[in-house]
């Protein structure tokens, strides 16, 4: 019997979980689910007699050697700082470990030590980075295939509410964990468009914006990621003139959230002065330059150039922003009390469902004709807890785990799922979960 250890059983998990148990007695596995909270880990197993719940910090690391030492395959969704803590040890006790998480340089370096062991090390196998991965890379192999050459790739990727729950005025409810919806996009993103290199600082990203529109779910605006560049290599567009990845939401939520990295809010660098007893009004009146005649909502208005009635103050004005309401975090950042009053009024209720929305578009060249294909995907939840994000994150990594037990894949040392013998079984299973590509194939 192989031994499958779940390293975390939070919001994320719960369709890996149900997968892995759903195929644990055919393929005689037992499914051990590790969380700092063993009632949660219990509630995920439901007493499937092929699954048992154990209590593991982290962060302590004889508890995670114990853990680890008596599995057969690490499924890690630990932080992703966390992933080569967990790497050695799997390294250091032979055995396989699958990630949804970015490589990582300290990830990286264990390629080596696992290929001599015969370890398979899979990263970047779950949503973004991970279904973009193979359904990207079965679209290059095709048009390469083909004769084809590729001229522009663009991926965009987000998580967001279904439309019939989308209530609020910022079309936008969390389903993935808030700290990084607060933070997103810090740092410099980067791109190349038409053979020019693009840098965008962060306190202008959610000004340069690409519209993008997926049939039957209207339009969406996305800003670019992060580092676009370092996806040429392992997809083997290294000449391409284009190539652009980006995050979704709806149009208007950017310039709203601008107002936000205008004003410091998503600093998470230093902590306020005695936030606990600050009200949320005098938490962004801090961030504002002294008036002693103009009111909050005024100096607001003339700092970012907006109008009580334009949409960007009414979603400002309806998270709250403005109340004299206490904060009652002590010790925080600006990003943390943001991320608090988001969390409030941004969370997802009761029989809300989620929607996944990927859409890839490529223009090529082949037997002379410029042709442009657009590849569209939506998945919507099931409920709170078998959410869109869950499915699209937990089933391409149960695949890749069954895939290895199964004895159907070679590859050894640290992998991304972006070759044929990976992205063909996971994309055809996925079809059969209802993850599926809409495809536009056309001459321009």
């Amino acid at each position: 019997m192989s031994r499958i250890l779940l390293l975390g059983a939070g919001r994320s998990a719960s369709s890996l979980i149900h997968y892995l148990l759903q195929h644990a007695e055919a393929n005689q596995w037992q499914v051990i689910v590790a969380d700092a909270s063993k009632e949660t880990a219990e509630q995920k197993i439901n007493n499937h007699p092929q699954a048992k719940a154990i209590a593991l910090d982290a962060s302590d690391e004889e508890q995670l050697v114990i853990a680890i030492s008596r599995a057969d395959v690490v499924i890690s969704m630990l932080p992703a700082t966390m992933h080569p803590e967990v790497g050695m040890i799997c390294l250091n006790h032979g055995k396989h470990l699958f990630t949804a998480s970015y490589v990582s340089p300290a990830m990286r370096e264990l390629d080596e030590a696992a290929r001599k062991k015969g370890l398979l090390f899979m990263n970047e196998c779950g949503l973004d980075p991970g279904i973009d991965h193979i359904t990207a890379m079965e679209i290059i192999d095709e048009i390469r295939g083909k004769g084809g050459e590729i001229t522009m790739f663009k991926s965009f990727a987000g998580g967001l509410v279904a439309p019939e729950y989308d209530t609020n005025p910022w079309q936008y409810k969390f389903t993935w964990n808030p700290r990084n919806v607060v933070l997103a996009g810090q740092g410099t993103a980067k791109f190349i468009r038409n053979n020019q290199y693009k840098y965008i600082p962060y306190h202008q990203l959610f000004k340069r914006l690409e519209p993008v529109n997926v049939e039957g779910f209207g339009a969406f605006e996305a800003y670019p990621n992060r580092d676009s560049l370092s996806y040429r290599a392992p997809y083997g567009l290294e000449n391409i003139p284009t190539i652009l990845r980006g995050t979704l939401r709806r149009p208007g939520y950017s310039e709203a959230w601008n107002v936000f990295v205008q004003l410091g809010l998503t600093d998470d660098s230093f902590k306020i002065e005695n936030s606990e007893e600050m009200t949320y009004r005098q938490f962004l009146n801090s961030f504002l330059a002294y008036s002693p005649t103009d009111m909050l909502e005024e100096k607001l208005c003339n700092y970012v150039g907006i109008t009580r009635d334009s949409d960007i103050y009414k979603k400002i004005a309806w998270l709250g922003l403005f109340e004299e309401r206490k904060i009652g975090l002590k010790n925080a950042s600006p990003a943390q009390i943001l991320q608090q009053i988001l969390e409030e009024k941004w969370a997802l209720a009761d029989g809300d469902k989620d929607m996944i929305v990927m859409q890839h578009q490529f223009e090529y060249v082949l037997k002379g004709e410029k042709r442009s294909r657009i590849s569209s995907m939506v998945c919507l939840g099931d409920d709170t807890l078998h959410t869109g994000m869950s499915k699209t994150v937990g089933w391409p990594l149960g695949i890749a785990v069954k895939l290895l037990l199964q004895g159907k894949v070679k590859a050894r040392g640290v992998q991304l799922p972006i070759t044929q013998e990976f992205y063909a079984p996971i994309i055809t299973e996925l079809k059969s979960l209802g993850i599926s590509f809409i495809e536009d194939d056309r001459a321009i």
